[in-house]
C-alpha cells in the first residue's frame, strides 16, 4: 500500500507549488503539512516523494523561463565550438550554473543519512524558519540593490549556489530564502536575486528529483500519487513564479519574514503541546 494517498499527494502538490520559490521554505511547509496529516516526516518514502514532486515546480520554471533558458543554452553550446563567442555573458552564465551546482551535489550525497534522518525533524524546521528570517531581514537591510542580472559574476553564482546547502541541511531555512539573501548581500537588486535563485535551482532540484525517484517508487509510494503531486505542483508553481516576480519588483521581503516567524513560533507550539510529532 502506498505511504501517501492520491488526496494527500494533491494537497502536498499544492503546498509544494505555492512554497517552492517563495522564500518561506517548501520543505518546511511540506513537513508541517505531512505532520498535520499524520504522515511520518522522516519516512524514506515520504522524503523521496517530497523530492520527486519538486520536479513539477522545476518544470514550471523551465516553461516560464523557456526563452531565457534556450538563449543561455544556445550561447553555451555555441561558445563550446566557437572561441569568439565565449566572451558573451550568457555563455559564461551557463558555465557558472554548472559550477555553482557542484557544492550542493557533493554535500547532498555526503550528508544524505543526516538529511533523511535527524535533520528531517520538525524541531529543526521550526528553528530554521525563525533563524532564516533573521538572515533574510539582515540581507534586505544590508543590500544596496544596485546591480542587475547582467552585472552578475562567477563569484556571485558560486556564493549564491553554495548557499543552497543551508536549506539542504536545515529544512525550513528555505533554498529561495538562502539564495535570495546571499544575492542581496552581494548588492543585486531583488528581481535579479530572484531570477538568479530560479536559474541556480533548476539543476539542483531536478537532479534531486531524479535521484530520489527510484527510492520513492521502491519505498512504498505508488506511481499515481507521484504523478498527481507532480502535476499539481507544476500548475500551482507556474502561477507562484509569475506572482513572485511582480511582487519583488515593488516590495521588500518583510511580509515573508513576518510570515516565517509566525509559522516557526506556531510550529514550536504545536510540537511542544504534542499536537503533531517531530
Amino acid at each position: 500500500m502506498s505511504a501517501i494517498s492520491i488526496g494527500q499527494a494533491a494537497v502536498l502538490g499544492v503546498v509544494e507549488g505555492v512554497t517552492e520559490f517563495l522564500p518561506i521554505s517548501s520543505t518546511g511547509h511540506l513537513k508541517i503539512t505531512e505532520g498535520l496529516m499524520g504522515i511520518p516526516v522522516d519516512d524514506k518514502a515520504v522524503v523521496a516523494f517530497s523530492a520527486v514532486i519538486q520536479s513539477g515546480a522545476i518544470a514550471a520554471v523551465l516553461v516560464y523561463f523557456f526563452k531565457d533558458i534556450v538563449r543561455i543554452c544556445k550561447a553555451w553550446f555555441t561558445g563550446i565550438v566557437n572561441r569568439e563567442e565565449r566572451y558573451h555573458h550568457d555563455y559564461k552564465f551557463g558555465w557558472w550554473v554548472i559550477f555553482a551546482t557542484i557544492p550542493i551535489v557533493i554535500v547532498g550525497l555526503a550528508a544524505k543519512p543526516l538529511i533523511e534522518g535527524p535533520l528531517a525533524s520538525l524541531w529543526v524546521v521550526a528553528g530554521s524558519l525563525i533563524v532564516g528570517s533573521g538572515v533574510m531581514w539582515a540581507a534586505d537591510q544590508m543590500g544596496r540593490h544596485k546591480r542587475g542580472e547582467d552585472d552578475t559574476t562567477f563569484k556571485d553564482a558560486m556564493l549564491v549556489g553554495s548557499s543552497q546547502i543551508l536549506a539542504l541541511l536545515f529544512p525550513g531555512f528555505s533554498r529561495s530564502g538562502a539564495t535570495m539573501s546571499t544575492a542581496l548581500i552581494l548588492d543585486l537588486d531583488r528581481v535579479a536575486a530572484t531570477r538568479l535563485s530560479f536559474f541556480l535551482g533548476i539543476p539542483a532540484l531536478t537532479g534531486a528529483g531524479l535521484y530520489e525517484l527510484k527510492d520513492a517508487l521502491g519505498a512504498g509510494v505508488d506511481t499515481a500519487p507521484l504523478v498527481v503531486g507532480t502535476v499539481v505542483s507544476f500548475v500551482v508553481a507556474y502561477a507562484s513564479i509569475a506572482w513572485l516576480l511582480k511582487f519583488v519588483a515593488k516590495h521588500s521581503f518583510n511580509a515573508f519574514i513576518v510570515y516565517r516567524i509566525v509559522i516557526g513560533v506556531l510550529l514550536f507550539g504545536l510540537l511542544g503541546t504534542d499536537v503533531i510529532t517531530a
